[in-house]
């Protein structure tokens, strides 16, 4: 039975205190040994505790770095081994005895410290001191409880004569008056020591004839082929024994216990029961299933409060758990007193020896941690009272107005490595937070049942069939009350990794999630409606394979072809500035949304606004009148659109830039180049030799002259709104879904469509890409309208996201052309010492980059989509915003 007592539990000794007294070695050959704790050697000197720990390391029992002594530690401490004061005069005898009894105390904190950490890594000590005084006792007991280990007490119980005897054989004997005056306070110890607090204590008259055994951490166990975690059940059978058949399991011979053919288990985060229809039907199949070690069920607020009412205990049943009770008494009225008894003791059992979390392991890595309602890093694989009430109630910080526990963000400080996977706080979908999993999805309160699949790290949910709590003031609905709350700042400010369903975690370090943190403060539209921040796009990677050129379209169809793609398509790249457009269908509908009654928005890759307030709300009255015209929103039954598009002419957001690095310098090479070359001239009229430099200057003049025409075309006067073009080439998302899996051919077809809706849209030309001929085709193409001054074109998959077996690739290649990089790298680039240099650049960070930001992008979508709250999009566009102040070549 389990004890509501401070005292830790050990393993594979019981639960509780032990005491094994005088003369009971003789029924107890065999002491087994916690995976972790301490040993408390007690015992006068000469009673054999370093040989006792010599003999053990001999075996293999323990390891030598698991044994410690206090005269260990007098020798790192002070030098010496042994100092004799006794044949001294007394002035100097004096000054050696305090100066021991210094070097002993501090050698005992030193030992003390180390202890301490040992135990808060869940390592095994042993102590060998005489340890003869409480207070002494005490100190090592305390140090245990606060690293929430076992604590034992191994005591040499050795007649005195013999102690004597093994003294006058020491090289240096402690002295028949020392050895007598510790066999006195022995005797105390013995009577005192079961009072003391030890979790077990054993004492040994002839400790060569015990042996000891080391047990394994009962809270860690092998994963094996997999593990499948399901959230908070609450008495929804229905709804479990849906999502255990749709997860692989069957009951193949009729006995209603489930396997998996590949050998996987199933793993309960507790709080099966109560407040749903059948709690003691979801009780016993968790309770037979784990009796045949095809499950494992942790300990849970729920759980616990129902095994102290089957234990007796006066306990209030509510918030559901009466409903246990009930289903109780029906079962002894159905099928008799006896039947209903044995059940009551089974699930009695069942629900006081559910631990309070598990670890799951692979090739000896801990690897999974499932515990109901959070787990501090430091408590993992370790159990004690604290951490029992920790796993069950999680990190609770009083209560609000309404009488309901306020919840801490245990999760901010999880740095150990492993996946914790939890439920207890419900969530409207699965909650992925710094290698943290929130599967309770509130089933019970009407929303769904979730499965986290490990290793495989994939949710599978099914929705519940009826709200079986109908509680106005659920926490599904509270949870949506809280979707515009501010962000926890704390969460981002030092670093933190947000982990995406593209399966690629990206890290922000601290020093550049500051400066993004800064900008979004000062520059940004308001976070609840900036949702996406469009990711760079990288060249083709690598040296270009085509000679007297930078770029070529030739090396994106290579990269693409190594990665298995076998269509593609090319799309015109417009020379304009790139933007989202958010448009809803009405106010009311952005209310939900964002918490405000707008018909949109319109930001840049920084996310600021791109038009300034009077011209954006002109824009995006004169979109929404358009698209509402043709029935846009109605048609496709969406409450908005969000698209990625190109706003032209460029000079519409570059005005600035243009001016004062393209028109200038521009204007000043060209006044330049044309002096020299007039001026050259005038020397070969004069019968000067200068054909070398009049050349070279000529096509310096013809360079400055491109670089002037390239700028230019993408820039004219904007009268109005009507003199804008919008070049929507993804149709991102809707209020039903993402579209990551169409084709790009389905993403121009939707451009097509808001051009002929607006007559602020543009379309853009694009070729798919299928065949070696096609390549020709792309290739004569981009030469075409590069060759006109057209920027080039961009090169993507057949899908927006595509992957090379479980990795993701490039979503886009951008291949500029040779008269538009002018702008990029100078005039002069194509000049042979300058373009054999800059084909040496390096691609991998730019490629990382875009890779990043993509699924970043995709992510935040997905969660404005599911209507998570601001924060939890907000970590998305943070991210990417951070990852565009690292330092990157702008030219790129």
């Amino acid at each position: 039975m389990r004890k509501e007592t401070e005292s830790n539990e050990v393993a594979g000794a019981g639960k509780g205190r032990q005491n094994r007294e005088s003369g009971s070695e003789g029924r107890q050959r065999e002491i087994r040994l916690p995976h972790a704790g301490i040993i408390v050697l007690v015992g006068p000197s000469n009673s054999g505790k370093s040989t006792l720990l010599d003999r053990l390391v001999a075996e293999s029992v323990i390891r030598r770095t698991e044994a410690v002594s206090s005269d260990q530690f007098r020798m790192l401490v002070g030098d010496d081994e042994y100092v004799d004061w006794k044949q001294r005069p007394r002035s100097e005898a004096d000054v050696i005895y305090a100066e021991y009894q210094q070097v002993s105390a501090k050698a005992f904190e030193a030992m003390e410290a180390m202890l301490a950490t040992r135990c808060r890594l869940n390592k095994l000590t042993w102590v060998d001191a005489t340890h003869l005084y409480p207070e002494d006792r005490e100190r090592l007991i305390q140090v245990a409880r606060k690293a929430h280990v076992p604590v034992i007490a191994v005591v040499l119980d050795i007649p005195e004569k013999e102690l004597l005897e093994r003294d006058a054989q020491r090289e240096y004997p402690r002295g028949r008056q020392r050895v007598k005056q510790q066999v006195q306070q022995f005797k105390r110890t013995l009577r005192s020591i079961r009072e003391d607090g030890f979790d077990a204590s054993y004492v040994l008259k002839q400790p060569d004839e015990i042996t000891f055994v080391r047990t394994s951490n009962p809270l860690v166990t092998d994963m094996g082929t997999g593990i499948d975690i399901i959230g908070d059940i609450h008495g929804c059978y229905d709804e479990m024994m849906e999502l255990i058949v749709r997860l692989g399991y069957v009951d193949e011979d009729g006995s209603g216990l489930y396997r998996h053919p590949e050998g996987r288990k199933l793993v309960s985060v507790g709080d099966v029961t109560s407040r749903g229809p059948e709690s003691l039907q979801c009780l016993l199949f968790w309770q037979r299933h784990c009796a045949a070690e095809l499950a494992y069920m942790i300990d849970s607020n729920h759980g616990w409060k129902i095994a102290r009412y089957l234990d007796g205990r006066d306990v209030t049943l509510s918030h559901g758990d009466e409903r246990v009770e009930m289903e109780l008494l029906q079962l002894e009225q159905e099928q008799g007193q006896e039947t209903a008894k044995r059940v009551r003791a089974e699930l009695k059992t069942f629900l006081l020896d559910a631990p309070s979390h598990l670890v799951f392991s692979r090739n000896g890595v801990r690897q999974v941690v499932v515990a109901h309602a959070g787990i501090r890093d430091h408590f993992i694989g370790k159990q004690s009272k604290r951490i029992q009430d920790y796993c069950r109630y999680g990190d609770v910080e009083g209560t609000d107005e309404q009488g309901r526990p306020v919840r801490k963000d245990w999760y901010v400080d999880h740095n150990s490595g492993e996946c914790i996977v939890w439920g207890h706080d419900p969530r409207p979908y699965p909650t992925i937070v710094n290698d943290t999993v929130n599967i309770d999805q509130g089933v019970v309160f009407g929303g769904m049942l979730t499965a986290w699949r490990m290793p495989e790290r994939e949710a599978v949910i099914v929705p519940a069939k009826q709200d079986y709590a109908a509680d106005p003031d659920s926490p599904l609905k509270r949870w949506e009350q809280r979707r515009f709350a501010p962000p926890n700042i704390r969460k981002f400010k030092e670093g933190f990794t947000v982990q995406t369903a593209s399966k690629l975690d990206v890290t922000v370090h601290d020093e550049v999630a500051k400066t993004a943190i800064d900008t979004f403060s000062h520059y940004t539209v308001p976070l609840e409606e900036l949702i996406y921040i469009p990711p760079t796009m990288s060249p083709p990677p690598g040296v270009c394979s085509i000679e007297g050129y930078l770029e070529h379209p030739q090396d994106a169809f290579q990269y693409y072809r190594s990665q298995g793609v076998t269509r593609m398509v090319a799309e015109k790249k417009h020379m304009g500035s790139r933007a989202i457009l958010l448009l809803f269908r009405d106010e009311q509908a952005a209310v939900q949304r964002v918490g405000r009654p707008i018909l949109g928005n319109i930001v840049t890759r920084t996310g600021r606004s791109f038009f300034d307030p009077s011209t954006e709300q002109d824009v995006l009255l004169r979109l929404h009148a358009d698209l509402t015209a043709d029935g846009y929103f109605d048609r496709l039954r969406t409450e908005f659109v969000l698209l990625d598009a190109e706003i032209v002419p460029w000079n519409l957001k570059a005005r600035e830039l243009i001016a004062s690095q393209y028109a200038h310098v521009a204007e000043a090479s060209l006044m330049d180049r044309s002096t020299v070359l007039d001026k050259l001239r005038e020397a070969e009229a004069a019968g000067r030799n200068v054909d070398e430099w009049l050349q070279e200057t000529a096509g310096k003049l013809a360079n400055a002259e491109t670089f002037r025409d390239v700028f230019q075309k993408y820039c004219w006067d904007v009268e109005d709104i009507g003199d804008i073009r919008i070049a929507p080439f993804h149709t991102l998302a809707h209020s039903k879904g993402a579209f990551w899996e169409q084709t790009h051919e389905w993403h121009m077809e939707q451009n097509r469509e808001f051009a002929r809706m607006s007559t602020l849209m543009m379309e853009t030309e694009y070729r798919v890409i299928a065949s070696e001929a096609d390549e020709a085709d792309v290739i004569r193409w981009w030469d075409e309208i590069t060759a006109e001054g057209h920027e080039g074109i961009v090169i993507k998959p057949e899908t927006f996201r595509a992957w090379n077996n479980n990795k993701i690739i490039q979503p886009a290649i951008k291949v500029r052309g040779r008269a538009y990089l002018h702008i990029i790298y100078g005039m002069d680039y194509l000049a042979p010492e300058n373009l054999s240099r800059l084909r040496k650049r390096k691609t991998s960070k730019k490629e990382r980059h875009a890779l990043m930001e993509s699924v970043l992008g995709m992510e935040g979508i997905e969660r404005f989509i599911r209507r998570e709250p601001v924060e939890r999009i907000h970590e998305c566009v943070l991210a990417t915003l951070s990852l565009e102040s690292e330092r990157v070549d702008p030219r790129l």
